[in-house]
């Protein structure tokens, strides 16, 4: 049922993406009309078979082997064969600000991608529970979905940034035009309800009890949630792509005010109290060691 969801949105994106070329190619005649039809299918191709890569490219993530991977590798293939997936990529990226997400257009295709700041923070249960978090999502085949919303939003974000400073909306208040502000606007606006309407919260709280279920306990990723969230308000994330936000185990730290649209997680302490109720289904010898 959840992939059968996740297919109908993923579709539902790519569609409307090229349904948008199509009206505003409309505007101008058959020629019109024809280009943007094949820029559609063009961004429609690349968003399908490249979104995970944009995200991962985003972030500088350097995908990581059993030789180079430290105890984050093992982990993920651990924690991927308890879960009965095949084993994604596994990338770590520079950032400080301590972070996880996962990306890709099916479990064969997936990988998994964990910040610096996350791997000096957290502890070993701790990052077993952010880890199964992660696989919950590609099982769940939520990342196709959240990676092409991203993509299609980060468009419309840039966009919506380039409009705004045009529009005087930067510290250069003279020879801006408002009606690029507004437009500028709206766009944010639009891009932040693509992501909100294709990733539900409940996304959140379906991976949180799954990826319990894969790490074996609770106890790991709620304390990792605890930290992940106080030190995300602290530390902002040095990411391009705002609307990337919601790809992220927790909402990053973004300072402008026009790209906090895109915020579409669910307070981390409902998702600690969803996981403190889950305590007595778990059978303490199943934790990583």
């Amino acid at each position: 049922m959840v992939r059968t969801v996740n297919n109908f949105k993923t579709a539902l994106l790519l569609g409307g993406l090229l349904g948008l070329f199509l009206f505003v190619g409309s505007f101008y005649g058959q020629q019109g009309l024809t280009i943007a039809l094949v820029f559609g299918l063009i961004t429609n191709f690349g968003a399908w078979f490249f979104s995970d890569k944009i995200a991962i490219a985003a972030m500088q993530g350097r995908e990581v082997t059993p030789d180079n991977g430290g105890e984050l590798y093992p982990m993920v293939e651990e924690l991927s064969r308890r879960a009965n997936l095949p084993m994604p990529r596994v990338y770590i990226c520079p950032q400080e600000a301590p972070n996880a997400f996962a990306t890709g257009r099916s479990p064969s295709k997936a990988a998994v991608a964990v910040t610096q700041g996350a791997l000096q923070l957290l502890s070993r249960d701790e990052l077993a529970g952010v880890i199964g978090h992660e696989l919950a999502h590609i099982k769940n085949r939520d990342t196709l979905t959240s990676t092409i919303a991203a993509t299609i939003s980060g468009v419309l974000a840039f966009i919506a940034q380039w409009g705004f400073m045009l529009g005087g909306g930067g510290n250069n208040r003279e020879g801006g035009n408002p009606l690029f502000a507004f437009f500028a606007i709206i766009l944010a606006a639009v891009g932040a309800a693509v992501i909100k309407a294709m990733i539900s919260r409940s996304r959140e709280f379906v991976a949180d009890h799954d990826g319990a279920v894969i790490a074996g306990s609770p106890d790991g990723l709620i304390s990792a949630l605890q930290k992940l969230d106080a030190y995300s308000q602290r530390i902002p994330m040095h990411n391009p792509n705002p609307a990337q936000n919601s790809m992220f185990i927790v909402e990053p730290l973004v300072g402008n005010s026009l790209l906090n649209l895109f915020a579409s997680h669910p307070p981390t302490e409902r998702r600690v109290e969803a996981l403190n109720q889950m305590r007595s289904e778990f059978d303490p010898r199943r934790t990583i060691r």
